[in-house]
């Protein structure tokens, strides 16, 4: 076979491959991580980060800023500036952990933003490239990352590819090391997480039915989220079942607000005794007529089962976030970026009899409250 051929032969190949792995992870849902006014989806230790000109700044001190969730196969995009001339550094976390004791940062997977190595994977040669950074300007950078691979676009250009990232799934977030790299702004971060397929698309209600009755009595759209405005009226059933899942979204309470998600339930939305499902709780915590609740019923807590620790929640009127990972009778709830409930079948047995497969429903408690960013994806096992 000529080299031409051969040459030929393995871009059909890589092409391929290419096609197979995107329909693979085909739908992606995209999502602002910063919507240039607050920190809503980011926590912050360590370091003092805030937002100025509608830009995220980090100020002062060592630490990060990692995000609320944690990613598996995603595209990240972003665009920062260093405000030093000059001997800067900094750095993008991708599939990161917690660091360690007493540590200010993730031991990896770190995007290098240190002068002379910017948008470089730290640790990786074949991860590295020159000569597409702005200095003094605002860059823009395009992380994919599926499965063990990544690559890396730099102010539109292809800067890297590797397959060597070895961590599933993690956080993403910016070192913060000003007293020896500098303050650091960022914008326009957004990520597309792969894999997952949204529950709502910001205008209707296509995704869901009320259940035994119109969802137009109490259901509607406000803002690009989804509204339950109290008045009598059906819970929010999803158009169909899910076994094990990762459920994700934001929502928002009035004073003294209850409401919750429902998970594997059947038709009929039945989520207490045996061959039912389960409702993860939403909650006003801090209203005083809830002081004497049992553990439970407070956000983000598995009904009936287990409550959650820490308690988390954000004041009313504000954003919150919520994930559920169900696989087989284990449940894992994440609220607002902290892992509150770890719970399995071994551990309460009674979870044992709760149904494997069934419907995400909305909950309408009489109150009202909203939902957005709904989306669902493989469960992370």
């Amino acid at each position: 076979m000529s080299r031409l051929c051969s040459f030929v032969v393995a871009f059909l190949v890589t092409l391929t491959i290419s096609i197979v792995s995107a329909s693979a992870q085909s739908p992606g849902v995209t999502r602002s991580l910063f919507n240039g006014k607050n920190l809503d989806n980011w926590i912050v230790t360590g370091c003092e980060v805030v937002v100025e000109n509608g830009n995220m700044l980090l100020k002062s001190g060592n630490g990060w800023v990692r995000s609320h969730h944690r990613y598996r196969d995603f595209i990240l995009e972003v665009d920062w500036k260093a405000l030093k001339a000059a001997e800067y550094d900094s750095g993008i976390y991708i599939r990161a952990d917690m660091p360690p004791a007493k540590a200010n940062w993730p031991r990896k997977t770190q995007i290098n933003l240190k002068q002379g190595l910017e948008g470089n994977l730290t640790s990786i040669k074949e991860a590295a490239s020159t000569g597409l950074i702005k200095p003094g300007e605002w860059n823009h950078f395009k992380v994919t990352v599926i499965g063990n691979s990544a690559a890396m676009e730099i102010n539109g250009k292809p800067a890297w590819k590797t397959e060597v990232l070895d961590n599933p799934n993690g956080y993403v977030g910016f070192q913060c090391e000003e007293p020896l790299g500098g303050q650091f702004e960022f914008k326009n971060i957004t990520i597309t997480e792969l894999g997952y397929e949204s529950l709502f698309n910001g205008k209707d209600l296509s995704s869901w039915e009320g259940a035994g009755a119109d969802a137009s009595l109490c259901w509607l759209v406000e803002d690009a989220a989804i509204k339950c405005d109290g008045k009598k009226g059906p819970w929010l059933r999803s158009a169909k079942e899910y076994g094990d899942f990762n459920f994700r979204t934001d929502y928002r309470l009035l004073a003294g607000g209850n409401s919750g998600v429902f998970i594997r339930v059947p038709k009929d939305g039945n989520h207490h005794g045996p061959n039912s499902g389960i409702e993860v709780q939403c909650l006003d915590d801090a209203d005083p007529k809830y002081a004497k609740l049992k553990d439970y019923q407070y956000s983000a807590g598995l009904y009936d089962f287990v409550g959650p620790n820490p308690r988390v929640s954000r004041p009313v009127g504000e954003w919150n976030t919520l994930e559920i990972n169900c696989v087989g009778h284990r449940y894992t709830i994440t609220h607002n970026g902290f892992v509150v409930v770890e719970a399995d079948g071994d551990q309460v047995p009674e979870l044992s009899k709760r149904l494997l497969k069934g419907y995400l429903g909305l909950q309408n408690h009489s109150e009202a409250v909203w939902f957005r960013n709904v989306r669902v994806g493989e469960a992370v096992k």
